[in-house]
């Protein structure tokens, strides 16, 4: 078994092995090495010691207990999900940043991952403009066939997710605690809204782990790695919402920003990353341009919610709305199609032999007349 085929069972029992970082194990994950004995040659020594352990003899292994939880836990419900690299609903964006999470809780309704994502951010002490402009931006966007990333947090964050749903949306909402755990709590209602269909729940810490403030940070480079781009609706000089800003940038996403009056101190935040190189965005169609032009398979006329031009059919097969005559490389193509690696390069063979896609260099396009 290679590192590429580790199931969830295994992936438990990474993630607890003592004094590992999220980011050494996706680089040991990268190495493709052989399960178990590649890994155990790689990894600290406390930490292979328990792994052994744990292979060997699990009913001495405190690993045992910790997995056996997790699975109690993701059998009590069929909407209760553990993701990890390798698995169908992973999801690949995740693997452009720095520091990637081994594995996520997910509760909900995973075909929330499947369109294109953009995350939304903002003060939580939000004024009354900021939560309408929130709210406005969020169910533009769910019309769009777009799906709202963001952090359930008091404010911009809970009025963007409310928006998207109610509008028929769908809404990923990453916690800082549990997928379990509504955290704040007032957002009850909120919470129970993400298990429905269209949302969805995701944390790296497992069920039960309460909200701690060192999680929130970690959470934001989450939020925004699922994302192609994140939109800060209003924000203070001092706010998190502009560290989340920082991370998509060393992410490479795109960081887009409300503009504001002076004369307001949570527009000042918006009105600093604009100066600092943001995007200034007065509609979603701003939005959407700039994404167009960032990824060459969002053209204009296969954004996601537009219809065709006049006389314009839409393709028969899902794949081909996410190319164009720009190759597109397969990775891109499984982040803006929400399929699994496999499933993705199958539809792309098969497209191939009937003619409507090619293999360019750089990727795959799609062929006049496809």
């Amino acid at each position: 078994m290679t590192s590429q085929r580790l199931g969830a069972r295994e992936w438990l029992a990474l993630s607890r092995l003592p004094g590992l970082r999220a980011s050494q194990l996706t680089e040991l994950a990268a190495t493709a090495t052989a399960w178990p004995d590649g890994w155990l040659a790689l990894l600290p020594r406390e930490a292979a010691t328990l792994l052994r352990l744990w292979l060997d003899h699990p009913g001495r292994s405190p690993l045992s207990d910790e997995i056996a939880r997790a699975e109690a836990w993701l059998a009590e419900a069929p909407d209760r999900h553990l993701l990890y690299p390798g698995h169908p609903s992973w999801p690949t964006l995740l693997a452009e940043i720095p520091d990637p999470p081994p594995l996520l809780w997910a509760w909900g309704d995973l075909a929330a991952l499947a369109p294109p994502r953009l995350a939304m951010v903002g003060a939580r002490r939000a004024t009354r403009e900021g939560l309408t402009n929130a709210a406005t931006f969020a169910r533009e966007l769910a019309g769009r066939g777009w799906c709202v990333v963001s952090g359930m947090a008091l404010g911009i964050d809970a009025a963007a997710q409310q928006a998207a749903l109610d509008a028929g949306g769908p809404s990923v909402a990453v916690l800082g605690c549990g997928v379990d755990v509504a955290y704040p709590p007032r957002h009850h209602r909120l919470h129970a809204r993400l298990r429905e269909p269209g949302g969805l729940l995701l944390a790296e810490h497992p069920p039960g782990t309460p909200a701690r403030p060192g999680f929130f940070p970690r959470r934001n480079r989450i939020v925004t790695g699922l994302s192609f781009g994140v939109l800060v609706v209003e924000a203070a000089e001092r706010s998190g919402s502009l560290v989340s800003a920082r991370l998509a940038g060393e992410q490479g996403r795109e960081v887009f920003a409300l503009p504001g009056s002076i004369h307001n101190p949570q527009a000042s935040g918006c009105l600093r990353l604009i100066r600092d190189g943001a995007v200034l965005v007065r509609d979603v169609d701003d939005i959407v341009a700039e994404l167009t032009q960032w990824l060459p398979a969002l053209s204009p006329l296969t954004l996601p919610g537009q219809a065709p031009a006049e006389g314009e059919a839409l393709p028969s097969d899902p794949l081909l709305r996410w190319l164009s005559g720009n190759p597109t490389p397969v990775d891109t193509l499984v982040g803006l199609s929400g399929l699994g690696i496999a499933e993705c390069q199958r539809r792309l063979l098969e497209l191939e032999l009937e003619g409507r896609v090619a293999h360019a260099a750089g990727g795959w396009v799609r062929l006049s007349g496809a």
